[in-house]
């Protein structure tokens, strides 16, 4: 099962040429990451960071830029789970508008609770797991 979200490049996102920053990019897809654990995995990043003292941090993240996107495009994200491991969870997120791929990114995130890398909780390892690549 694949995640989508949609997001429109806006002013902020864009170097003077009127293209996306790329370092823009990695916080569209924290965006698309933190939406995905709160509509899909049933854990907000509020819920996690602020009030239980655990998360979801990016530990590696591999991307290509393919072709630029401009002031205005709305970009569909989607986000497949490629990986579960113990603490471990590797995505895949494709950026692309009209049939184009804009960017493709594969991040890691681990699991931490209380600053420490543990195992996930099972219901949200059941919840990664139904969005797994294979799992389609």
């Amino acid at each position: 099962m694949t995640y989508r979200r949609e997001i429109q490049i806006e002013f902020n996102h864009c170097d003077p040429a009127g293209i996306v920053f790329y370092p823009r990019y990695f916080e569209m897809t924290n965006s698309v990451v933190e939406n995905f654990f709160k509509d899909a995995v049933g854990r907000s990043f509020a819920s996690m960071h602020v009030a239980a003292q655990n998360g979801v941090p990016t530990v590696r993240i591999e991307a290509d830029f393919m072709a630029p996107s401009r002031l205005g495009d709305v970009v569909t994200f989607a986000l497949d789970v490629v990986k579960i491991g113990r603490s471990s969870v590797m995505v895949r997120i494709v950026g692309e508008m009209a049939n184009e791929v804009r960017l493709q990114a594969t991040l890691t995130l681990v699991w931490v609770d209380g600053m420490k890398s543990a195992d996930w909780p099972v219901e949200m390892r059941d919840r990664l797991a139904r969005h797994l690549e294979s799992a389609a």
